[in-house]
């Protein structure tokens, strides 16, 4: 099944279909192929925490993601633009993903997902959101208080100047505690932002970039189905899919579940901000081509490393150990033995130990590449499986001995 314009630099293929709606196929971009499923990492302010883009590459990274709300703020589209956009300004040169600025537009106002969830507050932090009107979101900066209204048009606009291969329609990212009206309200604005960014699109559209449209909806089915059918009926090239998903894993996934057997199958379908190994496989099954997620550098920052279910230790239940664990403080083997990355080949466990617990700023650099290498080691064999129609085999190698589903989304 292939959605292309043979005249075109972009077009998905899905090559080979697994159990479920679980598909391998190939997404190509000007700046190169991504083979699917892939996982990519959150360069949010053009630059992966910890990381050069040289050691990204080591680890075989397909793919990176950038952020419109950071980057037009510091140092301001213009200046990437002037570089030559976001590949040549970074050195990536490979296919690049830019978000709209929409997530942003939500945490200012109300904090992350899991800080809905789990009740967190944040009095302390400032709000620099001052309103969202049909218009768009007008908010302070948080480097020095200058007011901006970032518009569907303004977001593409952007977008457009720092020259990601895929970029997103902003939307209005709405918080778990709302009520059903509120969301519905929010989504039908979102639908119609998403209408000016495909005409602020199509008005500049010079087949450089391509445009991903969001279903919105909250937790409710019939507003999903709702936003489906709207991304389904405008000519987008890829879907994502946005919002709060729910209170757990399980109901996220039922979310996810309900909205991609609804959604369009020509078209490459990304997750937002998810990227767990419990919901990577679950999003695969699911019918997702594409996820993005801060988890693997975030938890590497904490002394997390994420290791393979033969390689856990009997008590562990989860998918990372962590290293600041005195456990570690005299263990002389890498993070994983059977691991060929830089940090597994050179470097013990207790060394990590010693470096994380003296805050060395090395021990993070050092995690997050193994992190990193682990997360596109974890893709392959998933397409691998999807290939070989051994997909519910590494399920379950991977997901038997973790906690169960039913527990916050993080």
């Amino acid at each position: 099944m292939t959605f292309k314009n043979p005249t075109d630099q972009f077009h998905f293929h899905i090559s080979k279909k697994g159990p479920e709606s679980a598909r391998r196929g190939q997404l190509q971009t000007p700046h190169g192929t991504i083979e699917t499923p892939a996982f990519i990492f959150c360069a949010t302010k053009a630059a992966m925490k910890s990381l050069t883009i040289q050691q990204l590459r080591n680890c075989d990274t397909q793919i990176i993601l950038s952020n419109t709300y950071h980057l037009m703020l510091q140092p301001g589209a213009e200046a990437v633009q002037h570089f030559g956009g976001l590949q040549k300004f970074t050195g990536w040169q490979g296919p690049m993903l830019t978000d709209s600025g929409g997530f942003q537009i939500f945490s200012l106002g109300h904090g992350t997902i899991a800080d809905e969830i789990k009740g967190r507050r944040n009095e302390g932090r400032p709000k620099t959101l001052l309103k969202i009107t049909e218009e768009g979101a007008f908010f302070r900066s948080y480097i020095n208080g200058t007011q901006y209204c970032l518009t569907p048009e303004e977001s593409i606009r952007v977008q457009r100047l720092l020259g990601a291969d895929l970029i997103v329609v902003l939307d209005e990212c709405t918080p778990y505690h709302v009520d059903k009206s509120y969301t519905e309200a929010s989504m039908q604005r979102s639908h119609r932002w998403a209408v000016r960014s495909l005409n602020a699109y199509l008005a500049e559209d010079q087949g450089t970039q391509k445009l991903y449209g969001i279903v919105q909806g909250g937790i409710y089915p019939d507003l999903r189905k709702e936003s489906v059918d709207f991304v389904n009926d405008h000519p987008f090239f890829g879907h994502a899919v946005g919002g709060s998903l729910g209170a757990n894993k399980q109901e996220m996934y039922d979310i996810v579940g309900l909205t991609l057997s609804l959604l369009s199958k020509e078209r490459p379908v990304h997750l937002l901000g998810i990227g767990g190994i419990q919901d990577i496989f679950q999003g695969v099954l699911l019918g997702i081509d594409t996820f993005d997620c801060v988890h693997p550098t975030r938890i590497a920052r904490h002394g997390g490393a994420l290791i393979k279910p033969w390689n856990r230790p009997d008590d562990l239940k989860r998918e990372h150990i962590n290293l600041r664990n005195s456990r570690y403080r005299l263990d002389e083997s890498p993070i994983e033995s059977d691991c060929f990355c830089t940090t597994c080949r050179t470097y013990t466990r207790g060394y990590l130990h010693h470096l994380l617990r003296t805050e060395e700023s090395l021990a993070f650099t050092l995690v997050s590449e193994h992190n990193a290498y682990f997360m596109n080691d974890l893709m392959k064999r998933i397409r691998d499986a999807l290939e070989t129609n051994r997909y519910r085999e590494l399920y379950q190698l991977y997901l038997q001995d973790l906690a169960p589903i039913e527990q916050p989304v993080s």
